[in-house]
């Protein structure tokens, strides 16, 4: 039987909602246990929360002060020394953090690390996408060596809370910690709006908004419906708004219930990172534009005519 080790992906002292959305990968692996590891400087809050989560055996925490910034060349030895203690797998969300820590586990593993999990077949097959999520592979990956892997979080549900919180056991590693790579500081725009990759709903705005100015239109809209923002690369590029917001392939891939794309053509590498998403609304002035092929409801016509429309019909 495999057993499984989750890496939580935590912030300010909460968990990501994707390390719930790793719970439910690892669910499908059958495994004979999940357990789920929290590095932090000060890990009970962090550790309470994932104790709720629905199929999680354990929590394991290391306090180290070490921790108190994911800092990939710190965490990964520590990953590495529990990994050993019997695993099969070791999974992370395929998000910024996931892609910056596994590799480095994989690696000091000596194994090769399998990319963005969006099914799984059994214990070592999986199915992942790529060419942009144009087509999608099976892998297979030795049944003999400890599995490293993230987790296409778009791809799953969160777990639920459970009833109960499972046990927390506290450890104490002795991996030797690496002093060349130091924390310096953390820049990030601060906002009251939901976070972009857990969202419920987000309001994307393309180039066919025009201007930065004009990117208002989208950050109201989402203000009435209590949305994320996102934006196109194409806006991105054209400096209408940060690259944070951008959703794409070389973005953030996002599954919200309602993802409303605004002045957006569709290019592929957009439309792979809302292929999840649950209802696509399109508001385009050209008929012919790419995101309608995928919109489940599409607006031909002047979206400076459309959304204020739309505001005032909500309210």
């Amino acid at each position: 039987m495999s057993k499984v080790l989750i890496v939580a992906e935590h912030l300010n002292g909460q968990l990501n909602s994707a390390t719930a959305r790793c719970v439910t990968c690892a669910r499908e692996l059958q495994p004979e246990a999940i357990d789920v590891l929290v590095l932090a400087e000060a890990p009970d809050a962090i550790a309470a929360e994932a104790a709720k989560l629905a199929g999680v055996s354990r929590v394991l925490t290391v306090a180290n002060a070490a921790n108190t910034h994911p800092l990939a060349a710190v965490y990964a030895p520590q990953i590495v020394e529990v990994a050993a203690r019997g695993y099969s797998h070791v999974l992370a969300p395929s998000t910024t953090f996931g892609k910056d820590v596994m590799p480095r586990v994989a690696a000091l593993l000596g194994v090769a690390q399998v990319s963005d999990i969006m099914k799984v077949i059994d214990a070592h097959t999986f199915e992942r996408p790529i060419y942009a999520g144009n087509a999608i592979v099976t892998v297979t990956a030795p049944a003999d060596r400890t599995l490293v892997a993230t987790v296409r979080t778009a791809s799953y549900a969160a777990a639920p809370a459970g009833t109960a919180a499972a046990p927390i056991e506290v450890l104490t590693l002795g991996a030797a910690l690496p002093t060349h790579t130091r924390f310096v500081a953390l820049a990030q725009d601060q906002s009251d709006r939901p976070d972009l990759q857990s969202a419920r709903r987000v309001v994307s705005g393309g180039r066919g908004v025009g201007s930065a100015e004009n990117f208002a239109i989208v950050y109201r809209l989402a203000d009435k419906l209590g949305a994320a923002v996102g934006a196109s690369r194409a806006a991105v590029d054209a400096g209408y708004v940060p690259s944070d917001l951008q959703v794409g392939q070389t973005g953030k891939i996002i599954a919200p219930e309602l993802y409303i794309a605004i002045g957006i053509s569709g290019a592929i590498q957009h439309l792979t990172g809302i292929k999840d998403a649950g209802t696509i609304v399109a508001i385009n002035k050209d008929a012919e534009a790419p995101i309608f092929e995928v919109a489940d409801i599409g607006l031909v016509g002047d979206l400076f005519k459309i959304i204020p429309e739309l505001e005032a019909a909500l309210g």
